[in-house]
């Protein structure tokens, strides 16, 4: 029951207490976006959504608009070039992810969930995970984003090309991880993943998640 009625729920009132509280902390980002950079403040973006059905993201604008065919592409590094100069501290707090409370308000999105990918980042799942990754709502935030909230600084790090570094290690466990999350799917698991993503940001090193969910997949080795 929790998976369809409640969950729901849940989505539309948490997200419009989250946008009426936080509207006086957006509007000073909202112009500090319109006034340096490209002066620009949202970012839309095409993504994989609920049974695979496309929907477009909202973003605080973090990067050059032309970002997706310069540089490194649709993989970003630690101190990425592309980077605005607000971009850093939107990045590092999640804040740039914020719009998405409309997602979730509006129904493309959930609160809890995966990811929502772009078809680059989407295609190097296995055919398996590619099926049933978003049976349910791609989230704002997920158990992929806390084990990967470091993944710019793994790209960074990486002594091979990025698109195979993301196909060869990342994927293969974020995937596993978010069927996890489907097999767990609860009010709990749903809740301590949204406590677990505020403690990463204040505590990026760290590993509480593996203490809360004691069965998650288990930790390979490029993350330890």
């Amino acid at each position: 029951m929790y998976k369809i009625f409640f969950k729901r729920f849940f989505d539309i009132l948490l997200s419009l207490i989250a946008i009426m509280v936080l509207s006086p902390i957006l509007l000073p980002i909202v112009l500090g976006l319109l006034f340096t950079g490209e002066h620009y403040i949202f970012y839309f973006q095409e993504r994989i959504g609920y049974k695979n059905k496309k929907f477009n993201i909202y973003k605080f604008a973090t990067m050059l608009k032309d970002s997706p065919n310069i540089g490194t592409g649709l993989h970003t590094t630690l101190k990425d070039p592309r980077i605005l100069p607000m971009g850093s501290f939107l990045r590092k707090t999640k804040i740039n992810e914020l719009p998405q409370l409309f997602n979730i308000f509006l129904g493309s999105m959930s609160i809890v969930g995966p990811r929502p990918l772009v078809d680059k980042t989407f295609s190097p799942y296995s055919e398996f995970v590619k099926k049933n990754i978003y049976n349910v709502k791609p989230g704002l935030s997920g158990i992929g984003s806390i084990i990967f909230r470091n993944e710019e600084g793994l790209l960074s790090n990486s002594t091979i090309q990025l698109d195979e570094f993301y196909k060869k290690f990342i994927s293969p466990y974020k995937g596993e991880l978010e069927l996890w999350y489907q097999e767990n799917i609860s009010f709990y698991t749903d809740f301590m993943i949204i406590f677990l993503t505020i403690w990463v940001v204040l505590f990026p090193d760290s590993n509480l998640v593996y203490k809360v969910f004691t069965d998650l997949p288990s930790k390979p080795d490029f993350l330890k």
